[in-house]
């Protein structure tokens, strides 16, 4: 017991520095704050949406919110130091800082900004408030990445900074050269079956028999629709419908079931051109068990392989044109962009509502469209469909 309260004597110096140590860590621990972020010099690949019912600005996440018309960002302006952004806009698409307007889009075409220039000398210092908003549909937030500066050597001095201020460029530059590389690849598909399966070939593309009364082109709703001929041309018409939607209608992927399913980045125009043309002939391929399906609830079972035929068979006669009008993009798109779009809406409803009428037509031929019967049975297989397919693809646009 003595030895114990020697042991105590001879280190109660250590109790009031065992002490003060404590305090010193519990006031660090308490004074202790995270540090603020970093201001940012660009823009990134995080957006932020309005939530109402918080009053504030939250994290915009694509698989968990529904799209919106405006995002923003924030974004860190330096003195003297340009922010070149570039997107691809449509029409009225506006940019606003700290909720003052900056800039509007006059057309369709990929633009190149400084946001420094925007504003006024005495504000360029700081965080600011960006916001991106398109009326009608969602912009396209992929395409809003930062623009690289451009060195320019000047004579008699040394290099300038090539400030490119709202500098339209038209959207053909866009994976031009990859909508140039299928269209070679359909050319020579085209070419290639014709050259091996000549007969039929001509016997599906007669221009001169596709709206004729007489009866002799009914040969091709008396053979068998699965054939190596037909299946290739169903690809290949995939494929050339599939470059027009990806080549024009753009956002055709802000449709909410479209993107939940198959969440493909704008960019990767490739991997978006063969993901619609599985999908268009899984559409074309598919739509035999539906009718099967609604032709064994109406009882017109003998109908169903007729009219199946004759979808078949005019939508490769109308796939035909798809390519012109993708060889009419690449040429005036630069200068005619609202006129190249008129035409591919023009020629796709053609395509679609020719469809719905010459299967119409075909089956009238064998029984009277006035029987009410067969004429809801057209509305449940065709018009339906066909009402569908134009919202989606040409009155969105």
């Amino acid at each position: 017991m003595q030895g114990k309260s020697m042991l105590l004597f001879r280190f109660h110096w250590l109790i009031p520095l065992l002490a003060l140590l404590l305090t010193q860590l519990r006031a660090t621990a308490a004074e202790y704050r995270p540090l603020p972020p970093a201001p940012r010099g660009g823009l990134t690949a995080d957006w932020l949406i309005y939530d109402t019912a918080r009053n504030s600005l939250i994290l915009y996440l694509p698989d968990y919110h529904a799209p919106a018309a405006a995002y923003y960002q924030w974004v860190g302006l330096r003195p003297n130091k340009p922010l070149l952004i570039t997107f691809a806009a449509r029409k009225n698409l506006s940019l606003f800082l700290d909720n003052r307007l900056v800039f509007t889009a006059s057309r369709p075409a990929s633009y190149t900004l400084d946001l420094a220039e925007l504003l006024p000398k005495t504000e360029r210092l700081g965080n600011h408030l960006l916001c991106v908003w398109q009326p009608e549909v969602p912009p396209n937030l992929a395409s809003f990445t930062n623009a690289t500066v451009v060195p320019v050597a000047q004579s008699g001095k040394g290099t300038a900074t090539a400030a490119l201020l709202a500098q339209p460029r038209p959207l053909g530059h866009q994976g031009q050269n990859v909508f140039l590389c299928f269209l070679l690849v359909i050319g020579l598909l085209y070419g290639g079956i014709r050259a091996t399966y000549q007969p039929g070939f001509a016997r599906i593309y007669q221009f001169e028999g596709l709206w004729s009364k007489q009866s002799n082109d009914q040969d091709f709703l008396t053979k068998p629709t699965l054939t190596w001929l037909n299946l290739l041309l169903v690809m290949v018409f995939a494929l050339s419908f599939a470059l027009l939607l990806v080549a024009i209608h753009t956002n055709i992927q802000t449709i909410v079931i479209l993107r939940r399913l198959f969440d493909v980045p704008e960019s990767a125009i490739v991997l978006r051109v063969l993901l619609y043309a599985a999908l268009i002939a899984g559409f074309v391929l598919g739509k035999y068990l539906f009718l099967e399906l609604m032709g064994y609830i109406f009882d017109v079972t003998p109908l169903v392989m007729v009219q199946y035929r004759e979808f078949v068979r005019t939508i490769l006669f109308m796939g035909l044109f798809l390519p012109l009008v993708m060889l009419l993009y690449l040429g005036l798109n630069q200068t005619l962009p609202e006129t190249v779009l008129w035409v591919s809406n023009g020629v796709v409803s053609l395509m679609l509502v020719g469809t719905v009428v010459r299967i119409a037509r075909t089956l009238h031929r064998r029984a009277s469209l006035l029987n009410l019967h067969l004429f809801s049975y057209l509305c449940a297989t065709e018009v339906i469909p066909l009402v569908i397919l134009l919202k989606l693809i040409v009155f969105t646009y």
